[in-house]
């Protein structure tokens, strides 16, 4: 009887804690707030929103998490990055618990990162510049170089290359979707034996096959670039399903 009486009043504080939470992402839509803009203090929260300054205190650390807000100690709460590092961290989290789940989790981040790609290309291609193209080039250099590394240097240029590849799009959503997924798989994919330091030189080779076909395309001219990266991702696919393979005959 006890316990039941615990759970409902648990129950209770997670619902008004989920009420506080809304009430103050109103506040910030209804406001206009932008990131970097401050929040009222806890106490005007609490009368805006009619509810107790601990329930405005939960909320908040529950906001924070999200990266909706952002608690800046001494100084304030301010509305969040409003980043996707929440999902980037829900994500590694079902890759690495499950080995049941966690090659379905590979594959279908590959069909995301491929389907941004691919589904943007003739937009790519035409938004890419001159500038755009040398620094894609060079990232591709800087991958050259930090082949049978400690790895660190060659990831860092990855994750830019495809970074730069859709920024000309000016879509901020895919850019953090993009390089969300990206995250996720570069976070999980060493604890299942996914790429191996062979993979490299052909990784380099795709990733300069893609530059050379958006440098050679002619505006509209979408076959060779999109070839290129379904050539990119094809390597991919095939190392996650032999080690998922691999991982069920051992």
């Amino acid at each position: 009887m006890e316990s039941r009486q615990i759970l409902k009043e648990r129950q209770g504080r997670s619902l008004l804690r989920q009420e506080v939470s809304e009430g103050i992402k109103r506040y910030i839509l209804e406001n206009k707030l932008r990131p970097g803009d401050p929040l009222p203090t806890e106490s005007e929260l609490s009368a805006t929103l009619g509810a107790s300054r601990s329930s405005v205190r939960e909320a908040v650390k529950t906001l924070d998490a999200l990266d909706i807000v952002e608690v800046r100690h001494g100084h304030g709460t301010y509305v969040g990055r409003l980043s996707l590092s929440a999902l980037v961290e829900g994500l590694t989290f079902r890759g690495l618990l499950s080995r049941d789940d966690d090659f379905k989790v590979m594959s279908d981040l590959v069909d995301v990162r491929e389907l941004f790609e691919r589904g943007m290309a003739e937009r790519i291609l035409t938004s890419l510049d001159s500038d755009h193209l040398r620094s894609l080039y060079r990232l591709v250099d800087d991958m050259e170089r930090s082949k049978s590394g400690d790895g660190t240097g060659f990831v860092e240029a990855d994750r830019a290359f495809h970074a730069l590849l859709v920024e000309p799009l000016g879509n901020e959503l895919i850019g953090q979707l993009s390089l969300a997924f990206w995250d996720v798989y570069t976070i999980v994919v060493p604890h299942l034996g996914v790429i191996t330091s062979k993979d490299e030189a052909e990784t380099v080779a795709n990733h300069r096959r893609i530059v050379d076909a958006a440098h050679a395309a002619h505006a509209g001219d979408t076959d060779a670039f999109t070839r290129a990266i379904a050539e990119h991702y094809a390597p991919v696919r095939r190392r996650v399903q032999e080690a998922r393979e691999a991982d069920a005959a051992g």
